[in-house]
């Protein structure tokens, strides 16, 4: 996920401006939305809380049919609608765009994936990741953390009852000193 340096996912009242690397309203970089349009297509499984659901769904199902659309946006529109998604919500009545809906049990129904193999998993919003964070059932940590400081809001990590150990794996600088950082879980 996206996370500011001071560790917020989201800005006061949700606001999200600051994500694409060059302060408010900016979009990200080239190199940066290419990572992610990757990261999508090599997803076995993705999966939602409601609030990033409810984000991405209002944009991306026709994001490649809107006047001025890249090839890039393109790409990613038809990755992401192509990627099997599970949004986990009880507020949400339907899903659509390859996704299917999970009312019951969040931590139940990620370790009962797990076990399945569904492949490579990414869990995105807060909430649900906070959930699947204190169950123990993250294997790796990918921040994109982009350079500015909100003050507050969203925090990426939760609370936790006990410490969790990583190892770092992998680091990339984007444009606009956007820093990758991935950490694989200490078992």
């Amino acid at each position: 996920m996206n996370v500011t340096l001071d560790g917020y996912i989201a800005a006061p009242g949700g606001d999200l401006g600051w994500s694409g690397g060059d302060g408010p309203d900016s979009s990200p970089g080239d190199e940066l939305f290419q990572w992610w349009s990757d990261r999508v297509a090599a997803t076995g499984l993705a999966l939602y809380g409601r609030k990033l659901w409810e984000e991405m769904s209002s944009h991306w199902p026709t994001a490649d049919r809107q006047p001025g659309a890249t090839p890039a946006v393109i790409e990613y529109a038809q990755r992401w609608r192509d990627m099997p998604k599970v949004v986990f919500s009880s507020k949400t009545a339907a899903v659509g765009w390859n996704a299917r809906l999970v009312t019951g049990d969040a931590v139940t129904e990620i370790t009962r994936l797990k076990a399945e193999d569904a492949g490579p998993m990414d869990i995105a919003g807060a909430t649900l990741a906070g959930s699947a964070m204190r169950a123990g059932l993250i294997d790796e940590y990918v921040l994109v953390t982009v350079p500015v400081l909100v003050g507050g809001g969203t925090p990426f990590f939760t609370a936790l009852d006990s410490w969790v150990n990583l190892t770092l794996v992998e680091t990339r600088t984007f444009p606009g000193g956007v820093l990758l950082t991935r950490y694989e879980t200490r078992r």
